[in-house]
Protein backbone atom coordinates (compact mmCIF):
# COMPACT_ATOMS: atom_id res chain seq x y z
CA UNK A 1 0.00 0.00 0.00
CA UNK A 2 1.44 3.60 -1.33
CA UNK A 3 2.63 5.83 1.79
CA UNK A 4 0.70 8.50 0.19
CA UNK A 5 2.26 11.82 -0.84
CA UNK A 6 5.66 13.37 1.06
CA UNK A 7 4.26 16.41 4.16
CA UNK A 8 4.59 19.56 1.92
CA UNK A 9 7.39 21.78 3.22
CA UNK A 10 5.15 24.65 4.04
CA UNK A 11 3.51 21.97 6.56
CA UNK A 12 6.73 21.53 8.39
CA UNK A 13 6.42 24.06 10.61
CA UNK A 14 2.72 25.34 11.24
CA UNK A 15 0.64 27.21 14.33
CA UNK A 16 -2.27 25.83 15.55
CA UNK A 17 -4.80 28.05 17.23
CA UNK A 18 -8.08 26.69 19.28
CA UNK A 19 -10.51 28.72 21.54
CA UNK A 20 -12.79 27.97 23.98
CA UNK A 21 -15.98 29.79 24.33
CA UNK A 22 -19.12 30.59 25.62
CA UNK A 23 -21.15 29.59 23.45
CA UNK A 24 -21.56 29.31 19.48
CA UNK A 25 -22.87 32.41 18.35
CA UNK A 26 -19.67 34.21 16.59
CA UNK A 27 -21.76 37.38 17.15
CA UNK A 28 -22.12 37.25 20.59
CA UNK A 29 -20.32 34.67 22.39
CA UNK A 30 -17.43 35.61 24.34
CA UNK A 31 -13.43 33.74 24.31
CA UNK A 32 -12.96 31.91 27.44
CA UNK A 33 -9.68 30.40 26.88
CA UNK A 34 -7.37 30.14 23.86
CA UNK A 35 -3.79 28.64 22.66
CA UNK A 36 -1.74 29.37 20.16
CA UNK A 37 1.06 27.09 19.05
CA UNK A 38 3.62 26.01 16.84
CA UNK A 39 4.14 22.11 15.90
CA UNK A 40 7.20 20.67 13.48
CA UNK A 41 7.43 18.56 10.77
CA UNK A 42 6.66 15.31 13.64
CA UNK A 43 3.72 17.24 15.05
CA UNK A 44 5.90 18.15 18.23
CA UNK A 45 4.72 21.60 19.75
CA UNK A 46 7.74 23.49 20.17
CA UNK A 47 6.54 26.72 21.46
CA UNK A 48 3.07 27.83 22.85
CA UNK A 49 1.23 30.25 24.81
CA UNK A 50 -2.35 29.42 26.77
CA UNK A 51 -4.87 31.98 27.98
CA UNK A 52 -7.95 31.65 30.09
CA UNK A 53 -9.99 34.62 29.73
CA UNK A 54 -12.35 36.30 32.33
CA UNK A 55 -14.95 36.62 29.29
CA UNK A 56 -16.98 39.75 31.39
CA UNK A 57 -20.36 37.42 31.41
CA UNK A 58 -21.35 34.47 33.13
CA UNK A 59 -20.34 30.81 31.38
CA UNK A 60 -23.69 29.09 30.62
CA UNK A 61 -23.69 25.46 32.32
CA UNK A 62 -23.53 24.43 28.72
CA UNK A 63 -20.82 26.01 27.62
CA UNK A 64 -19.34 24.77 31.17
CA UNK A 65 -20.13 20.89 30.55
CA UNK A 66 -17.80 20.99 27.16
CA UNK A 67 -14.60 22.80 28.10
CA UNK A 68 -14.70 23.03 32.45
CA UNK A 69 -14.62 26.38 32.88
CA UNK A 70 -16.48 27.97 35.53
CA UNK A 71 -17.61 31.26 35.50
CA UNK A 72 -15.97 31.20 39.21
CA UNK A 73 -12.90 30.62 37.96
CA UNK A 74 -12.64 32.40 35.27
CA UNK A 75 -13.12 35.08 37.30
CA UNK A 76 -10.62 34.20 39.87
CA UNK A 77 -7.34 33.05 37.34
CA UNK A 78 -8.64 34.51 34.12
CA UNK A 79 -7.13 37.69 32.79
CA UNK A 80 -9.08 40.68 31.38
CA UNK A 81 -10.94 39.63 28.11
CA UNK A 82 -9.54 42.79 26.14
CA UNK A 83 -6.12 41.94 27.14
CA UNK A 84 -6.36 38.27 26.29
CA UNK A 85 -8.01 38.79 22.91
CA UNK A 86 -5.13 41.43 22.23
CA UNK A 87 -2.52 38.96 23.03
CA UNK A 88 -3.77 35.91 20.87
CA UNK A 89 -4.78 38.37 17.95
CA UNK A 90 -1.13 39.94 18.16
CA UNK A 91 0.13 36.07 18.33
CA UNK A 92 -1.75 35.30 15.14
CA UNK A 93 -0.64 37.97 13.55
CA UNK A 94 3.30 38.15 14.16
CA UNK A 95 2.97 34.14 12.92
CA UNK A 96 0.97 35.12 9.65
CA UNK A 97 3.15 38.03 9.26
CA UNK A 98 6.31 35.74 9.05
CA UNK A 99 4.40 33.38 6.59
CA UNK A 100 3.97 30.71 8.90
CA UNK A 101 0.06 28.72 8.26
CA UNK A 102 -2.20 29.04 11.33
CA UNK A 103 -4.49 25.63 10.93
CA UNK A 104 -7.71 25.70 12.96
CA UNK A 105 -10.50 23.39 12.85
CA UNK A 106 -13.50 24.55 11.46
CA UNK A 107 -11.42 27.87 11.11
CA UNK A 108 -14.44 30.38 10.34
CA UNK A 109 -15.84 29.93 13.82
CA UNK A 110 -12.74 30.86 16.00
CA UNK A 111 -11.44 33.97 13.72
CA UNK A 112 -15.06 34.79 13.03
CA UNK A 113 -15.57 34.87 17.11
CA UNK A 114 -12.21 36.31 17.53
CA UNK A 115 -12.62 39.25 15.20
CA UNK A 116 -16.05 40.07 17.17
CA UNK A 117 -14.15 40.10 20.29
CA UNK A 118 -11.47 42.20 19.05
CA UNK A 119 -13.84 44.46 17.68
CA UNK A 120 -15.96 44.48 21.06
CA UNK A 121 -12.98 45.67 22.55
CA UNK A 122 -11.35 47.92 20.46
CA UNK A 123 -8.65 46.12 18.90
CA UNK A 124 -7.49 46.02 15.56
CA UNK A 125 -9.10 42.50 14.17
CA UNK A 126 -7.38 39.93 11.72
CA UNK A 127 -10.29 40.71 8.91
CA UNK A 128 -8.50 38.23 6.35
CA UNK A 129 -6.31 36.13 7.81
CA UNK A 130 -3.74 34.37 5.82
CA UNK A 131 -2.44 31.58 5.03
CA UNK A 132 -4.91 29.67 7.15
CA UNK A 133 -5.16 25.91 6.98
CA UNK A 134 -8.60 24.13 8.28
CA UNK A 135 -8.71 20.42 8.30
CA UNK A 136 -12.34 20.38 8.30
CA UNK A 137 -12.76 22.22 4.72
CA UNK A 138 -9.88 19.98 3.39
CA UNK A 139 -11.19 16.60 4.91
CA UNK A 140 -14.67 17.54 3.53
CA UNK A 141 -12.90 18.33 0.24
CA UNK A 142 -10.76 15.35 -0.37
CA UNK A 143 -13.18 12.42 1.90
CA UNK A 144 -16.47 14.26 0.49
CA UNK A 145 -18.82 11.12 0.86
CA UNK A 146 -17.49 9.64 4.43
CA UNK A 147 -20.24 8.79 6.33
CA UNK A 148 -20.68 10.34 10.28
CA UNK A 149 -19.49 13.30 12.05
CA UNK A 150 -17.10 15.81 11.42
CA UNK A 151 -15.87 16.57 14.68
CA UNK A 152 -12.37 16.88 15.36
CA UNK A 153 -12.85 13.70 17.78
CA UNK A 154 -14.46 11.90 14.98
CA UNK A 155 -12.09 13.27 12.22
CA UNK A 156 -9.37 12.41 14.65
CA UNK A 157 -9.71 9.34 15.08
CA UNK A 158 -10.23 8.23 11.46
CA UNK A 159 -6.60 9.66 10.86
CA UNK A 160 -5.09 7.84 13.58
CA UNK A 161 -4.47 10.91 15.36
CA UNK A 162 -4.51 11.39 19.61
CA UNK A 163 -6.57 13.39 21.23
CA UNK A 164 -6.82 13.77 25.03
CA UNK A 165 -8.36 16.09 26.85
CA UNK A 166 -10.84 17.06 23.74
CA UNK A 167 -12.51 20.78 24.15
CA UNK A 168 -9.54 22.16 25.89
CA UNK A 169 -7.76 24.83 23.58
CA UNK A 170 -4.37 23.44 23.69
CA UNK A 171 -5.18 19.95 23.00
CA UNK A 172 -7.78 20.71 20.66
CA UNK A 173 -5.25 22.95 18.79
CA UNK A 174 -2.41 20.17 18.77
CA UNK A 175 -4.54 17.47 17.43
CA UNK A 176 -6.09 19.94 14.53
CA UNK A 177 -2.50 20.75 13.38
CA UNK A 178 -1.74 16.73 13.74
CA UNK A 179 -4.72 16.15 11.38
CA UNK A 180 -3.73 19.17 8.93
CA UNK A 181 -0.15 16.95 8.29
CA UNK A 182 -1.89 13.27 8.04
CA UNK A 183 -4.18 15.02 5.74
CA UNK A 184 -1.39 15.92 3.79
CA UNK A 185 0.67 12.34 4.08
CA UNK A 186 -2.60 10.68 2.68
CA UNK A 187 -4.03 13.40 -0.60
CA UNK A 188 -2.41 15.45 -2.70
CA UNK A 189 -3.13 19.24 -1.33
CA UNK A 190 -2.33 21.94 -3.27
CA UNK A 191 1.48 22.52 -3.85
CA UNK A 192 1.25 25.86 -2.38
CA UNK A 193 -0.20 28.01 0.39
CA UNK A 194 -2.05 30.45 -1.22
CA UNK A 195 -3.51 28.08 -3.44
CA UNK A 196 -4.65 25.43 -0.54
CA UNK A 197 -5.61 28.91 0.79
CA UNK A 198 -7.85 30.19 -1.98
CA UNK A 199 -9.15 26.63 -2.82
CA UNK A 200 -10.32 26.15 0.60
CA UNK A 201 -12.41 29.29 0.24
CA UNK A 202 -14.61 28.00 -2.18
CA UNK A 203 -14.61 24.23 -0.83
CA UNK A 204 -16.02 26.17 2.24
CA UNK A 205 -18.57 28.21 0.19
CA UNK A 206 -19.94 25.11 -1.61
CA UNK A 207 -20.28 22.38 1.27
CA UNK A 208 -22.42 25.57 2.75
CA UNK A 209 -24.33 25.87 0.28
CA UNK A 210 -24.31 21.77 -0.38
CA UNK A 211 -25.13 21.68 3.31
CA UNK A 212 -28.06 24.51 3.56
CA UNK A 213 -29.76 22.57 1.15
CA UNK A 214 -29.97 19.11 3.15
CA UNK A 215 -30.59 20.92 6.36
CA UNK A 216 -33.95 22.75 4.40
CA UNK A 217 -34.87 18.91 3.14
CA UNK A 218 -34.71 17.85 6.87
CA UNK A 219 -36.68 20.37 8.10
CA UNK A 220 -33.94 21.96 10.28
CA UNK A 221 -33.48 25.18 8.11
CA UNK A 222 -36.68 27.12 6.56
CA UNK A 223 -36.38 27.68 2.57
CA UNK A 224 -35.12 31.08 2.99
CA UNK A 225 -32.90 30.58 5.40
CA UNK A 226 -29.05 29.66 4.39
CA UNK A 227 -25.75 28.58 6.54
CA UNK A 228 -23.15 31.54 5.60
CA UNK A 229 -19.50 29.61 3.30
CA UNK A 230 -17.74 32.80 4.01
CA UNK A 231 -14.32 31.80 5.23
CA UNK A 232 -12.30 31.96 7.12
CA UNK A 233 -13.49 35.17 8.68
CA UNK A 234 -17.61 35.36 8.07
CA UNK A 235 -19.21 38.84 8.43
CA UNK A 236 -21.60 37.67 11.23
CA UNK A 237 -24.13 35.08 10.97
CA UNK A 238 -24.27 32.21 13.98
CA UNK A 239 -22.25 29.11 13.90
CA UNK A 240 -24.85 26.75 15.23
CA UNK A 241 -25.78 24.65 12.23
CA UNK A 242 -21.77 23.78 11.67
CA UNK A 243 -20.84 23.05 15.57
CA UNK A 244 -24.09 20.48 15.81
CA UNK A 245 -22.27 18.27 12.91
Amino acid sequence: MSPGPALPAWLTRVAVFDLETTGVDVTTDRVVSAHVGVLDAHGWEIAARSWVADPGIPIPEGATAVHGITTEYARANGSPAREVVAEVTSALRSLLGQGVPVVAYNASYDFSLLAHEATRHGVEPLVDPSPVIDPFVIDKAYDRYRRGKRTLEVVAEHYAVPLEGAHEASADAIAAGRVAQALARQFSLPPTLTELHTRQIGWARSQAASLTEYFISVGRLEPEQKLDGSWPVRPGAPDRCLLSL
